[in-house]
């Protein structure tokens, strides 16, 4: 990642058996998929707008 871009920590804490499916092919989009995964992305409108979809399933923490 360049330097001075900002990244969000973005972990799953939740299944998303029971969801829609269009959110857990957000989740897959954002390259989670299973509890406990954890990926670091970088901190955009878009990605910002996937974790709002997703926002039960997961943990954000900036940095």
């Amino acid at each position: 990642m360049a330097e001075g871009n900002k990244s969000l920590h973005v972990k799953q804490v939740r299944s998303s058996i029971s969801c829609p499916s269009d959110q857990g092919k957000t989740l897959r989009a954002m390259g989670l998929g299973r509890i406990g995964k954890e990926v670091d992305l970088v901190d955009n409108e878009s990605v910002r707008g996937m974790i709002f979809k997703v926002k039960h399933l997961v943990e954000v923490t900036e940095g």
